[in-house]
C-alpha cells in the first residue's frame, strides 16, 4: 500500500480579482476552497491515476475535518492523528490587471509530543509491502529531524520511503537510502550552499552527489524549464511544454504523485517522466490539480533526452 503522509495539511483559498488596492473593498471575480497539502495532492492524483492509497496527516479543527472528507468523497481512505487546534487556511489572491499572483501562507497548529509520537506509531507498522510519501512542511511541534527519525524506520523495516520536503535535515536522512528524493533546483542547491543556477550539468552534479549519500533515486523539478531524473543508470531531462501559468502552488505534487502512478504501473522511465511533466505543467495552468484532459496534447511538446552522465 502507498500512504502519503502530510504534518502540515491545509486548506486553499483561490481568488481571482481585476485589482488588489489598499484600504478599498476589492471585488472578487471568482473564488474557489481546495483541500490541500502536498501529501493530499499526491493522493488525490494518484487516485485520480487508478492508484489506490491511503491519505495519513496530522490535523484539527473544523479545516481538517473538510480535508478529510474531501479524500474520502474520492473513495481515498484516511487515517489522521487529530490534534488541538485548527489546520490552517491559506490563500492565493491571482490580480488580473497585473498578471501577478500572490501567496499568503500560515503556520500550521502546534502539535504535542504525545501527538509525534502517536503518528510515529502509524509508521512503525509499514513493512516492505509499503511505500511511505512525506511531503510538504511540518507544523509546528514536530522536529525536522522526524524525517530521519522516519528514514532511519524505513531503512529497519523495508518501506519504500519518497520524500519531498526542502528542511536541510533530508540530506541526513538520505544516508538511510530513502528510495526517491524529489526536490526542486533552488532546494538541491540549497543543500550544498550553492547559488542558484539554470546550468543542467551542475544540477546533474548536485543531484548526483545525493546518489553518492544514499538517496536511490531522484526527480528534480525544474520549473519552467521541466525535469531531471537520476540514478546509478539514468540521466534523463525532459523540457517543459508552453502553457499559461495560471497557478504554480500544486504543481510539483502532481509530478511527484503522477511519477509514482507510473512506476506503479510499470510504464519506461521516459515515458513516465514526460507524462509527468506535462501533468505538472497542466496543474500549473489551471486553478486546481489536473483533470488529465489535456495531458496527451502537453506530452507531445515534451522530449526526454538521455544525457551523458
Amino acid at each position: 500500500m502507498i500512504y502519503t503522509c502530510t504534518l502540515n495539511p491545509a486548506i486553499d483559498l483561490f481568488i481571482e480579482t481585476d485589482h488588489l488596492k489598499p484600504e478599498v473593498v476589492n471585488r472578487t471575480n471568482s473564488y474557489d476552497i481546495q483541500p490541500n497539502g502536498k501529501g493530499v495532492n499526491v493522493s488525490f492524483i494518484l487516485k485520480h491515476l487508478g492508484v489506490d492509497n491511503t491519505a495519513w496527516g496530522v490535523g484539527g479543527g473544523f479545516t481538517s475535518n473538510f480535508i478529510e472528507e474531501s479524500l474520502q468523497k474520492k473513495g481515498i481512505a484516511t487515517d489522521f492523528t487529530h490534534i488541538d487546534g485548527i489546520s490552517r487556511i491559506n490563500v492565493f489572491t491571482r490580480v488580473v490587471d497585473t498578471d501577478t499572483e500572490y501567496k499568503e501562507v500560515n503556520n500550521g497548529p502546534e502539535v504535542s509530543e504525545d501527538k509525534v509520537t502517536e503518528f510515529l506509531q502509524k509508521v512503525a507498522k509499514l513493512t516492505n509491502d509499503d511505500s511511505l510519501v512525506v511531503s510538504g512542511s511540518f507544523s509546528k511541534g514536530i522536529p525536522a529531524n522526524i524525517i530521519v527519525k522516519i528514514s532511519e524506520m524505513a531503512e529497519k523495516q523495508g518501506f519504500k520511503l519518497i520524500i519531498d520536503t526542502s528542511y536541510p535535515e533530508v540530506v541526513d536522512a538520505i544516508g538511510h537510502q530513502p528510495f526517491l528524493i524529489k526536490p526542486n533546483d533552488e532546494e538541491l542547491l540549497s543543500w550544498f550552499d550553492q547559488p542558484s543556477t539554470e546550468d543542467i550539468d551542475v544540477l546533474v552534479k548536485y543531484s548526483k552527489e545525493l546518489l553518492k549519500k544514499g538517496a536511490q533515486n531522484i526527480l528534480l523539478s525544474l520549473g519552467a524549464k521541466g525535469a531531471l531524473f537520476v540514478n546509478e543508470d539514468y540521466v534523463l531531462f525532459g523540457n517543459a511544454p508552453k502553457i499559461k501559468v495560471v497557478n504554480t502552488a500544486c504543481s510539483g505534487d502532481t509530478m511527484l504523485g503522477t511519477f509514482l502512478a507510473g512506476l506503479e504501473q510499470k510504464m519506461s522511465l521516459e515515458d513516465n517522466l514526460q507524462r509527468s511533466i506535462a501533468a505538472a505543467s497542466s496543474t500549473a495552468a489551471s486553478a486546481g490539480l489536473t483533470d488529465f484532459k489535456d495531458v496527451d496534447k502537453l506530452m507531445q511538446q515534451i522530449t526526454i533526452k538521455q544525457l551523458e552522465g
